[in-house]
Parts: structure tokens; sequence; C-alpha cells
């Protein structure tokens, strides 16, 4: 019924700092991606090649790649928005991208100013360079479970910006509830009618943990038979159109879940908590991770 073994896709160094608000030394960033490595996460996503008026936090991505002692089997990806993102990338030498869509009009219309299949169009270029440099590239959806703007969100719009990715030639498709309203019941219909278009085994999930209901949708997820997970360590990241919400489901109550119904991860729980201990610690404040909190107590 669940699989086997779950890849756990860490967004923390990326989809988690860039919410943050105080300055992040450079170091302290190079330490959280290297200890991620270390902890037995194959996928760390170590920065984002965004223009740094819009995401001041990833401005030093490239110096972050360049710093970073690189760990064997470990995939060190970046989220690139457009040609000048992914060049940036190329040179950095990160091993994969990522590329990003929404399943809302009005989020796309907000964000960045023109509808869904313009902003889709506006990827064929980092297609084609990321093919003719043969590198890998991931495709996420935004607002799959919900939109900040319009509410309820359609499950074949999202199958539909789904598909759009992976004809376009993304090999793995991650849908994200970017303001953590999904519920299970919903998630499972969203889940059933994209996985129509798209195949199970090309699908992630990334839940916010906005309302509390990560855990509950992961869990649907797998019972789906989809066996890639996004996850950020100490549950780093705010969900901006929500104050005071916590943003991303922390990687240490994944790995413990999963862990408590025999699934394999490859990861070590302990290094995990250290090194959202060190990054939190860094930061200010004590992590968001309820796992973390428990076996630290």
């Amino acid at each position: 019924m669940y699989p086997k073994k779950v890849k756990i896709i860490e967004v923390g160094p990326r989809d988690g700092l860039q919410n943050e608000k105080g300055q992040i030394a450079l170091a302290d960033k190079v330490a959280l991606v290297e200890n991620l490595a270390d902890a037995g996460l194959n996928i760390v996503e170590s920065g984002s090649f965004v223009s740094p008026k819009w995401v001041p936090q990833m401005a030093d991505s490239s110096e972050v790649f360049a710093a970073i002692s690189r760990k064997a089997g470990v995939t060190y990806s970046a989220l690139t928005p457009n040609l000048k993102g992914f060049e940036a990338a190329l040179a950095a030498k990160a091993d994969e991208v990522a590329i990003f869509g929404a399943a809302s009009e009005s989020f796309t219309q907000k964000n960045i100013n023109c509808s869904i299949s313009e902003s889709l169009e506006r990827f064929a270029p980092v297609m084609q360079a990321a093919q003719a440099n043969n590198i890998p590239v991931r495709g996420y959806v935004s607002c799959v479970l919900g939109c900040p703007y319009e509410g309820e969100i359609s499950a074949d719009k999202v199958a539909e910006v789904s598909d759009r990715l992976l004809q376009m030639g993304c090999y793995e498709i991650s849908l994200g509830d970017t303001i953590g309203v999904g519920t299970p019941v919903k998630t499972a219909h969203m889940l059933d009618t994209v996985s129509r278009m798209v195949p199970k085994t090309q699908l992630a999930v990334h839940f916010h943990d906005t309302y509390g209901q990560a855990l509950a949708n992961i869990l649907i997820a797998l019972q789906q038979g989809i066996s890639v997970v996004d996850s950020a360590v100490a549950g780093i990241g705010g969900c901006p159109y929500a104050k005071g919400a916590s943003g991303n489901v922390a990687t240490e109550d994944v790995v413990y879940m999963l862990q408590g119904m025999g699934i394999e991860t490859g990861i070590d729980l302990n290094k995990l908590i250290q090194a959202g201990e060190q990054i939190t610690a860094k930061l200010g404040r004590s992590t968001n991770s309820k796992v973390a909190k428990a076996l630290s107590e």
C-alpha cells in the first residue's frame, strides 16, 4: 500500500531561507547545505537565480554554489525563473534546475504579470538550454489546493498545468500547496485528477503546514503511491500570505513519520535535527519542527 522508499527533496536552503527577513551570512548558508547532505539528503535545493530585487535573500546563490564542499551522490539544485537565471545556475555548476508555474490565473498575474499560458511559454528557452546542456529540469506548480486571491482551485487546472510542464520536458512535477489550506479529502481528489494526466512516478508533493495539515496530506499522497516529498529542515520559511503562519513542513517531522511507518529515507534523523538547530540558532529563533522540539527536550 505504501512505497518502500521515499525520496525527500530538501528545500530549506532555498524555499526556506528566501522568506527569512534578516540577513543570513554566506557561511551559514553553506554550512546548512553541507549539514543536510551529511545527514543523508540526496537532493538539496541550494539556491535560486532570481532577481535580487525580488528575492534579496538569494542574491548570493552563486557564492553558495562556489563555496559548498560537494558530496558524491548528492544533487545540488537551483530555481531558475528565466534564461538569465538558467545561465547563472549553469555557471555555478548546479546539477539540476527547477522552473515554476501556478494553477491560479490571479496568482500568476499578481506574481509575474501574465497569464498561466504566457508564464509557461517563457520557460521554453530555459528547457531548450537545459536539454542542450544535459541538465534535468523539475517543474513546480503553485497553489494546487487554494490561492490567496481566488480561493478554491480546480483540480483540472492543476492537471492541465502539470501536463504542460511534463510535455515541455520536466522529469518530475512537484505539486505545491503554497498557502497550506489543503485537507486530506481535497488532496486525494486533486492527486486523483492530476495522476490521470501525469504518471504518479513523475509526481512529487510540496505541502506547507500553515494550518497544520501537511503530514495528513503527505500521508494521502503516500497512500496514492507518490514517493517524492519536498520539505524544509526545521520548517524554515514562513508563508508570505498568512501573517504569523509557518510555511514549509519540517523535514524532521516527515522523516520521523516515514521511519515510524517502516519507509526507508536514508536520512539520519539526529544529524538532521542538529542541522535544523544550527540554522535556527543563526536565525535567532526556535525550530518549527515538533519532532526536533520533542527530542531535544
